[in-house]
């Protein structure tokens, strides 16, 4: 009797452990995980997020090709890496949807849609969701902003209204990017993403 209910109170222990490593976050204060991985990327040479930190530091945006959210803040999207360019900071986009590569998220998808939007930055393939895991990251879009040391500042959604953008009324990573650049932490520094789960392989 007291063998089987070791043998349970292992088992118990091993799922719990289990679930906590799939709902692992990033938090704020955390430096950038999986910084030296090198990902392929659909719109140029292949990057690692170590590679791309500018003077003022890296935004990273969990996204893919299909999502709806992903659709409507498109315009959002490119205007977020324009002022993160103009403001020193490396910009990389991650597709995670790892359970799609052989449909709409695949690597020949990935460059017509990085061709389609423009996209001045890395749009990198996360294979096996490695990186999405380290980050904890589960939505797209999602966001997550390092300072010059390599340090989280802010992380949740572009804006307000990822529903519906053009009525938005706070463009959070805009005001986290103007604090970090005048020294000051962002407010607020977390907020909720919105929008598709990433598709991992069960």
């Amino acid at each position: 009797m007291k063998l089987i209910h070791c043998i349970l109170l292992m088992i118990g222990l091993g799922v719990c452990n289990t679930a906590a490593a799939q709902t692992k976050q990033l938090a704020c204060g955390d430096r950038i995980p999986a910084e030296a991985i090198k990902m392929r990327n659909a719109n140029g040479a292949d990057a690692s997020l170590k590679s791309q930190v500018d003077k003022n530091g890296l935004l990273v945006m969990f996204s893919c090709n299909t999502c709806p959210f992903v659709i409507k803040n498109q315009q959002t999207t490119l205007q977020t890496i324009a002022y993160a360019r103009a403001h020193n900071f490396g910009v990389v986009i991650i597709n995670s949807n790892d359970a799609r590569r052989d449909g709409d998220d695949s690597y020949k998808e990935m460059v017509q849609y990085a061709k389609k939007q423009g996209y001045t930055v890395p749009y990198l393939v996360d294979e096996g969701a490695k990186v999405a895991d380290e980050f904890g990251a589960n939505h797209t879009p999602e966001i997550f902003l390092f300072n010059k040391e390599g340090i989280l500042e802010y992380k949740g959604a572009m804006n307000d209204n990822p529903g519906d953008p053009a009525a938005a009324k706070q463009m959070f990573i805009t005001n986290a990017m103007d604090a970090v650049v005048a020294g000051k932490k962002p407010e607020p520094a977390e907020t909720k993403s919105i929008g598709c789960s990433i598709k991992r392989k069960a």
